[in-house]
């Protein structure tokens, strides 16, 4: 009996299976909140040029001009003009809240109210290219921000050093290192009735005694220790020595490792979290 040949027709189809494109990636998760952002980014944008804009107009010009003519010590604030103190120590502050804001409501939405991750689970997509797509968008928008917010310190004339242009990848740094340990907590829950209460009570106290405002020497020794541990008192130290050129050594080098490490434990959390959550 003879074997039947497959006919030349079938050919085409076979060779179209060998070209099929690889499986979806972490790049296709990327693009579902590229594709987002597109629709609302002038908010965005506007918001992210008059938030510094207002800080460093009010407090830094405003209050600073107050600092400046009442307190003569050639070294007060390491011989900076509080302008140039605050300034970098905002950008950081501002990459932490920002990091944390997209961690939280629109975490918990894309497992509750829109249900993004679970659209994006029903596909070929993994759950590891689900969580890290959404990460590089979160950096996405924290690099974005933290460039604005270097153009306005510049404009300000508040930039010091050419080393500046670094400043904005410390505030990312600074702002995952919040994000990732954040939105591996946010997907433990099924409410947001918590965050106000997180965001008033863990962030805004960080916020406030970090450095930003005044170095924390100025704190009691037992609250200067604790500002050591906190991320964004590195990212704070990251940006000021990077705008300013003042105390560029080794020891930024242990600032931005802090910073990388806390980045993923965070993404090793948040892989835990997610699966379990996605695929319970």
């Amino acid at each position: 009996m003879t074997q039947a040949v497959p006919s030349s027709s079938t050919a085409p189809y076979t060779s179209s299976v060998q070209r099929t494109p690889l499986a979806p990636s972490t790049k296709q998760a990327v693009e579902y909140w590229l594709t987002t952002y597109r629709r609302n980014w002038k908010g965005s944008v506007l918001t992210s040029f008059l938030s510094p804009v207002l800080f460093l107009a009010a407090m830094g010009l405003g209050l600073g001009s107050l600092i400046d003519a009442e307190v003569t010590s050639p070294n007060h604030l390491s011989g900076l003009d509080y302008l140039d103190f605050l300034a970098p120590g905002l950008l950081a502050g501002n990459a932490m809240l920002l990091a944390v804001n997209e961690s939280t409501y629109p975490v918990l939405g894309g497992f509750k109210w829109y249900r993004t991750y679970t659209a994006m689970a029903a596909s070929p997509l993994e759950g590891k290219q689900i969580l890290l797509g959404h990460f590089v968008y979160m950096a996405f928008r924290v690099a974005l921000a933290s460039f604005v917010f270097l153009g306005v310190m510049a404009a300000f004339g508040s930039v010091g050093s050419p080393l500046a242009v670094l400043a904005p990848i410390a505030a990312v740094l600074c702002g995952m290192a919040f994000a990732t340990p954040t939105a591996a907590l946010v997907a433990t829950r099924t409410q947001a009735d918590n965050f106000s209460t997180f965001t008033r009570f863990v962030i805004m106290p960080m916020f406030l005694f970090s450095g930003t405002f005044y170095p924390v020497s100025q704190l009691p020794v037992v609250l200067e220790q604790i500002a050591w541990l906190t991320p964004v008192w590195h990212g704070v130290r990251l940006c000021r020595a990077l705008c300013t050129g003042d105390n560029v050594d080794w020891t930024l080098v242990g600032h931005a490792a802090y910073l990388v490490a806390l980045i993923f434990v965070g993404i090793a959390a948040a892989r835990y979290t997610f699966a379990r959550r996605l695929y319970e």
